[in-house]
């Protein structure tokens, strides 16, 4: 039964993108136009600017920023001190069997970093050096050191309010712990509406973070490694479009339990592979290392950087750096509510290494890339950003190494789109309800605009993603905010009890 309806329902996927082409011949055009000026007049709204010092300064950036560095010192900096215990986590040291949930540590993890490492840490840490140049990278870093603070006060609340659902399934994140945990706060009255608001933005979000620009970017890489200009398919979005739909289709239909494993196995592979890759390019030309560390460092504080000053590079750094690893936007927590585990915290420490993944570690390694091969500071004005760069800067070392990464870059979008998909689909079915027709509706729904991202140019695409995910980001950091008091009880008394061995390491106890 299960089997005839997976076929049904990707004979019907297919058979509607299939379509597409038949449309109109300049579906690609037609379709950017009606969406540009959305995405403009939807962005300028969103990042609503102040000028502070002379420099222009979005708000929402101001509101991640101020959460971070709340959190950091209300946790007394565990983002430094948890590395340990993370690891210990992963491991499995601390895992019981039979513990309510669906995934391990591990999987949940894998999941929510796949939804993190994407084409973003290759294209956006590209965009962000080509527009503020060198210094923009340490800001980037001091904002993944920060954002790991948000994202284990983001798990530990997602573990804490998730439901579970009578067939043993798991639904939890910001709109589950923004309405049962403002309950409990006696705040029925905002908790409800700010988890709606969650849940219907996220369901539109995710069309673009996590469907849209990443197959925009897969496909324009993929145009390059296949000829650029003279590629078959430079005009055929549609067709790789449809290609990449089915096949994120056959995995979101397993579900979550699908999705972890294929993230499981895929992300280590990734990130491997990518940093290996990172380290050969930078050990090819280790005499630049030097120059690129200190323009680094000096261009950071450097009053005539780029992009408005030290403050201008700044906010360019920690904009692309929250683009990145979604500190404050609350999706991971959908994916860590899901875990085997009794004590919510366990999955705080295991989710405040993503942002160190993915900022500090890919996305320091994509800048040093660049800044050791190709970067010149006139290179904002010829024309070159985004993926194109971090494949020259590359290819100029390792000219080998352009389709391996190409590969990998598609690789990183398609296991981004595999965890929005699921992102998407808890705040469809927290609005809509928990059913199976509601998750097919919502899975086929997810893969048209997979193909639609194919269609439509880079700039459409980042606006719309930057716009609609950071609006995510007010309702999620002000309920974190009224949660935090709960928050830092439940890690008190978790490290209370480790302390005292009422919490035992299984896997030292075996030894």
């Amino acid at each position: 039964m299960k089997s005839k309806n997976f076929f049904r329902s990707f004979s019907i996927l297919t058979f509607i993108i299939s379509s597409f082409p038949l449309a109109a011949s300049g579906i690609d055009a037609s379709i950017n136009n009606a969406i540009q000026p959305l995405t403009i007049m939807l962005s300028n709204f969103i990042f609503y600017k102040v000028t502070i010092l002379g420099t222009a300064m979005p708000l929402i950036v101001l509101w991640l920023i101020g959460a971070a560095i709340f959190f950091t010192f209300y946790f007394n900096f565990l983002n430094l001190k948890g590395f340990k215990h993370a690891f210990q986590l992963l491991r499995g040291d601390y895992s019981k069997p039979g513990n309510d949930g669906e995934l391990t540590h591990f999987q949940a993890l894998s999941t929510a970093v796949s939804g993190t490492v994407g084409i973003g840490n290759i294209a956006g840490v590209a965009i962000v050096i080509s527009i503020g140049g060198p210094g923009a990278t340490f800001w980037l870093i001091v904002a993944g050191f920060l954002g790991m603070s948000t994202k284990f006060a983001e798990c530990v609340a997602g573990v804490m309010f998730r439901k579970i659902n009578p067939d043993g399934s798991i639904s939890g994140g910001p709109m589950y712990y923004l309405e049962e945990g403002l309950r409990q706060r006696n705040l029925s009255w905002l908790g409800k509406p700010m988890g709606l608001f969650y849940a219907i933005s996220i369901v539109i979000g995710c069309l673009g973070i996590g469907n849209m620009f990443q197959s925009n970017q897969a496909f324009q890489q993929f145009v390059f490694i296949t000829g650029g200009d003279t590629s078959f398919f430079i005009d055929k979005g549609w067709l790789f479009g449809s290609i990449l739909a089915g096949t994120v289709g056959l995995v979101i239909i397993g579900g979550i339990k699908g999705i972890a494993r294929v993230t499981s196995r895929l992300v280590p592979f990734m990130t491997l592979t990518y940093v290996v890759g990172a380290l050969l390019v930078m050990a090819l030309n280790a005499e630049k290392i030097p120059w690129a560390l200190g323009s680094i460092f000096t261009e950071a504080f450097n009053p005539t950087a780029m992009s408005g000053g030290m403050l201008g590079v700044m906010i360019l750094g920690f904009q692309r750096a929250a683009f990145s690893n979604e500190a404050g936007i609350g999706s991971a927590a959908i994916a860590h509510a899901t875990v085997k585990t009794q004590e919510p915290v366990t999955e705080g420490y295991v989710g405040l290494m993503e942002p160190f993944i993915d900022t500090v570690v890919i996305c320091t390694l994509t800048a040093l890339v660049i800044l050791t091969t190709v970067y010149e500071p006139s290179i904002s004005s010829e024309g070159i950003q985004g993926i194109a760069l971090t494949s020259e800067a590359f290819g100029s070392t390792l000219s080998w190494s352009v389709l391996p990464l190409s590969f990998i870059a598609i690789l990183f979008a398609f296991s981004t789109m595999l965890s929005w998909s699921y992102y998407g689909l808890k705040g469809w079915t927290y609005v809509s309800g928990e059913s199976k027709w509601a998750e097919v509706i919502f899975k086929i729904f997810f893969c048209i605009f997979v193909a639609l991202g194919c269609m439509i140019n880079l700039d459409a695409v980042l606006n719309f993603s930057d716009a609609l995910i950071f609006v995510i980001a007010l309702p999620n950091i002000l309920g974190l905010y009224i949660l935090a008091p709960i928050i830092k009880k439940e890690l008190a008394s978790y490290q209370l009890r480790l302390k005292n061995g009422s919490i035992p390491n299984l896997r030292k106890n075996n030894d």
